[in-house]
């Protein structure tokens, strides 16, 4: 999506444009994310930054939640994934359901084969990690455990980037009903920041992006098909 900046925008000006709707959205999540759209909004308009991220999720749960309290309103029939950064917990994933509960994960899945995909992410998210930390050490050498002790849990705790998009391009080609992955079944979206600037950065993958590790989860996935037919 390509647009020209207005010399002077203002906050609110982005909710009043007209937005394209995702036809393979259902119509409850879009009407949610509407909701989002227009509530982050208010709050940067009002207070003049962004809204931190639990808070947006909390505001758009109450309203789900809203809909199962009273006969003859029917409750929004979709659960959604939220993921963000905000300046008092860093980067954050929460999970939704339809009756408005909340929770927040560190890797999760919702959808159709979604108990096979958490299933993956259990096994596969404490090695990524704990790859990523050896590499870490091996690098850093002999470095003082005061240093190491300064640093921020949150950021060890997590895998690479690049660790992260194999274990999800992983989880994708285990749990599709797709003999191998193409860039027009799969939709890759990542949310970073950069360390110079502080700006939150929400980039989505195109084919080009997308075809390097589509090639090794196909690969991948036919090494484990040989090994189990011999």
């Amino acid at each position: 999506m390509a647009s020209k900046t207005p010399i002077a925008p203002s906050p609110l000006l982005t909710s009043l444009r007209p937005r394209k709707q995702n036809k393979k959205t259902p119509a409850d999540a879009n009407i949610l994310i509407n909701s989002a759209r227009l509530a982050a909004q208010r709050h940067a308009f009002a207070f003049g930054e962004p809204v931190p991220v639990e808070q947006l999720v909390r505001a758009l749960c109450d309203a789900k939640q809203g809909y199962t309290q009273f006969g003859g309103l029917r409750p929004y029939g979709v659960s959604l994934l939220y993921g963000g950064w905000d300046r008092e917990r860093g980067f954050q994933l929460y999970q939704s359901d339809p009756s408005g509960n909340y929770s927040g994960w560190k890797a999760t899945a919702v959808g159709a084969g979604a108990a096979a995909a958490q299933a993956i992410l259990r096994a596969d998210y404490a090695k990524k990690k704990k790859g990523g930390e050896e590499e870490k050490k091996a690098t850093e050498g002999a470095g003082s455990d005061e240093g190491a002790a300064t640093k921020d849990e949150g950021e060890d705790e997590r895998p690479t980037l690049e660790q992260a998009l194999a274990l999800a391009v992983k989880v994708l080609s285990k749990t599709m009903d797709s003999a191998a992955l193409t860039a027009d079944k799969v939709e890759l979206s990542t949310v970073t920041r950069d360390a110079e600037t502080g700006y939150v950065r929400y980039r989505i993958f195109d084919a080009a992006d997308l075809a390097p590790l589509l090639e090794a989860a196909n690969a991948e996935a036919a090494k484990a098909k040989e090994a189990e037919d011999k």
